[in-house]
């Protein structure tokens, strides 16, 4: 089906369907959210962090890097959490950087300025930013350059398709496709319908950044591996999504079973489950 073409159902339904909290309890939501910030805390233990690295002098924003080594350089995991564009940082988003250091990969997780107090261009222009920093100096921070995947959850997810979109490379220095590979998980790919929910409540899409910044009608350059993972238990708007983009970019949409919108992601702290073997299987 056309995503966009849900802008034109009625309000509560698309509330209602775009609500990922509806996905679980309020006892699992804050365990999980506890979970996040507990098993992140556990990269900092790791040989080889840096904190706070400025990837942007324009916002001041900084990364998280884990799992470098002297003289290597690792392939790299770079994580961009959700929490609808207003919630959540990098101190919630490292916990899959222990996994990842134990199989020789690299895994840096971005702040990014959240909503309402800036707009979505904004912060999609920080995320881009991060990539490009990353990129260009990863001679410097013991990564390698052409073996850089990123992935997210939920308005993380969007953010993933979103520095995988064409069109911002070139005017960044980079090549038309710096990316080995992306993983949006439970993402957001086409704003219109988000444009006409209570989203926008705190959003406040304008018709601009739906066109430019919907991953659905941006697509990368070039074919670009791809894993599309969501969980079981997602809303119904996030399981369309999720289909109408896999299809689109001919990639492999992978249900995870038994899992919520919010826990879906800790899958990544095990080597031997389905999402960790998509996210090996691309680096």
């Amino acid at each position: 089906m056309d995503i966009a073409l849900e802008a034109g159902w009625p309000r509560d339904r698309l509330d209602a369907d775009y609500t990922a909290r509806l996905t679980c309890t309020d006892a699992e939501f804050a365990r999980t959210i506890g979970d996040y910030a507990r098993l992140s805390q556990a990269a900092h233990d790791l040989p080889g962090k840096r904190l706070d690295i400025a990837y942007d002098a324009a916002s001041g924003e900084t990364c998280d890097l884990f799992g470098t080594a002297p003289g290597a350089a690792r392939p790299c995991f770079v994580f961009i959490h959700g929490g609808y564009w207003r919630a959540l940082g990098k101190g919630h988003s490292a916990f899959m950087a222990p996994m990842l250091a134990a199989r020789g990969i690299a895994c840096a997780v971005p702040d990014y300025t959240l909503a309402p107090s800036v707009s979505l261009t904004e912060i999609v222009r920080q995320c881009r930013a991060m990539l490009a920093h990353l990129w260009h100096n990863a001679d410097a921070l013991g990564i390698d350059r052409g073996r850089i995947v990123v992935g997210g959850s939920s308005a993380g997810g969007h953010l993933t398709s979103a520095v995988a979109s064409a069109g911002w490379q070139a005017a960044a220095g980079l090549p038309d496709q710096p990316l080995k590979g992306q993983l949006p998980v439970s993402g957001l790919f086409d704003l219109a319908p988000l444009a006409a929910s209570h989203v926008n409540d705190w959003m406040r899409f304008t018709p601009d950044e739906v066109q430019a910044l919907s991953p659905l009608r941006n697509l990368p350059a070039g074919p670009l591996p791809a894993v599309v993972a969501l969980a079981e238990r997602e809303a119904p708007g996030f399981h369309r999504q999720s289909a109408a983009y896999g299809a689109v970019v001919g990639a492999p949409v992978l249900t995870i079973p038994d899992r919520n919108h919010f826990d879906v992601v800790l899958d990544l702290t095990s080597p031997d489950t389905a999402l960790s073997q998509a996210l090996l299987g691309l680096v």
